[in-house]
C-alpha cells in the first residue's frame, strides 16, 4: 500500500485502490490460513481436561488426564462434561484473542469498516 490512490491532483487513482484493495485481500487470506493452522489449548482442573482448537475456534482434540474421573460415577461424568465445556471455552478465549491480533491490523487499513457497524464478521464490527 504504497501508492496514493487520490492521484497527484487531488483526483482518484482507481489503479492504485484496486491495487490496495488486493493487496488487503491476499494479507486477510493469508491471515484466515495462519489461524486455521494454529492451534489454541485451553485447560482447566489443574489439567485433568485439556482442548485443543484451532485458531477459527474448531475442535481437533480432548485430552483427559488417566485417573481423574470415574466413568461409572454420574456425578464424575456430569463434571467432566462441565469441565470439557470450560477448557473449550478458555481455548476459545485464546483463539479469540489469537484472531484479533492477526485480522485488527488489516482491519485499521480498511478506512473503519471493521470498526463499529463495519464489516461483519471482523473483530470490533459489532456484528460478531
Amino acid at each position: 500500500m504504497t501508492q496514493n490512490p487520490f492521484g497527484g491532483e487531488g483526483g482518484l487513482d482507481m489503479g492504485a485502490l484496486l491495487q490496495q484493495a488486493q493487496q488487503m485481500q491476499q494479507q486477510l487470506l493469508e491471515a484466515q490460513a495462519s489461524l486455521n493452522a494454529a492451534e489454541v489449548e485451553g485447560t482447566v482442573a489443574g489439567g485433568a481436561v485439556t482442548v485443543t482448537i484451532n485458531g477459527a475456534g474448531d475442535l481437533r482434540a480432548v485430552r483427559i488426564a488417566a485417573g481423574s474421573f470415574d466413568g461409572t460415577d454420574v456425578d464424575d461424568l456430569t463434571d467432566l462434561g462441565d469441565l470439557v465445556v470450560a477448557a473449550w471455552r478458555d481455548a476459545k478465549a485464546k483463539a479469540d484473542e489469537l484472531a484479533q491480533e492477526k485480522l485488527n491490523p488489516l482491519a485499521g487499513g480498511m478506512g473503519g469498516l471493521g470498526g463499529p457497524g463495519g464489516l461483519p464478521g471482523l473483530p470490533g464490527s459489532g456484528s460478531d
